[in-house]
């Protein structure tokens, strides 16, 4: 090459890690057709067109991977696998099963669907430490990676931190990767004992927790998850309207966060 010829350069966003990655992960929840995002098959499609390369996870919200038509359901997980992104059936279909014990029908309506991940959730069951490993075992059996969430939908006391440090670190060493945080635990604390969010944030094993946010309150409450945990926090509970936006947000672009961008290059604002 010549002394004088230089390499193109591209014109590119704010620099963000790429997938596969371990930090700044973003789970959408599939609300199925809903004014969060009208997904369904076509939804999907498009949204992922626009914005696959920031969507780690989706989630099948809630019931919806048994109250959708399972043919409907079936084009949407495969159209998730096949754009790199993590799908999985809602931790209250799990508990429904739990509920009527049907768990093994539960297994066999998600190996029929196409998922390859679960979330097991107890936010209104209650299962002990044996009970709780003997399900992932079981899951895993059939070929279906868990994602768990901790805590309640409605919880009476904060979370206690060495609760979670040790549940994350025996479902790490059963082969679970990811904690989601229930939002009602998040808020709970955020309002009793802040210091508590502080040293999650401060923790070894933040990286293997996911924090839900609250669809209503985008984007203040999610800027401000991104202003306590760093821009790289993983975040669940993303509604499918909103995940290209967050990621703006992660990038300094939008009013929500000045335009943070900007001033990083030294630009007044």
């Amino acid at each position: 090459m010549n002394k004088m010829e230089r390499e193109p350069r591209s014109f590119v966003p704010p620099e963000r890690s790429a997938k596969p990655r371990k930090r700044g992960m973003t789970a959408v929840i599939d609300y199925g057709p809903d004014g969060f995002g009208w997904t369904g098959e076509r939804g999907v499609a498009d949204l992922l067109d626009c914005a696959a390369d920031y969507i780690d996870f989706a989630k099948i919200y809630a019931m919806n991977a048994l109250l959708l038509p399972k043919p409907v359901v079936r084009k949407i997980v495969k159209l998730y696998r096949d754009a790199g992104v993590n799908c999985y059936s809602g931790g209250i279909l799990f508990e429904y099963a739990y509920r009527h014990n049907e768990v093994d029908l539960f297994g066999d309506h998600l190996l029929s669907i196409g998922f390859n991940s679960l979330e097991i959730s107890e936010n209104y069951i209650t299962m002990n430490d044996n009970e709780r490993l003997s399900f992932i075992d079981r899951f895993q059996r059939l070929g279906l990676s868990v994602i768990y969430e901790f805590g309640r939908k409605n919880p009476e006391q904060t979370m206690r931190m060495e609760e979670l440090e040790a549940l994350v670190t025996t479902l790490s060493n059963r082969g679970v990767d990811h904690v989601i945080v229930e939002q009602s635990e998040i808020d709970m604390t955020a309002s009793k004992a802040p210091e508590q969010l502080k040293a999650l944030a401060a923790a070894p094993w933040f990286e293997r927790i996911l924090i839900e946010a609250d669809p209503y309150r985008f984007p203040k409450q999610h800027v401000g998850l991104l202003q306590d945990f760093g821009k790289d926090v993983n975040l669940a509970n993303i509604a499918p309207g909103q995940a290209l936006r967050l990621e703006g947000l992660r990038r300094g672009i939008g009013r929500a966060v000045n335009y943070s961008m900007l001033a990083e290059e030294g630009i007044q604002v």
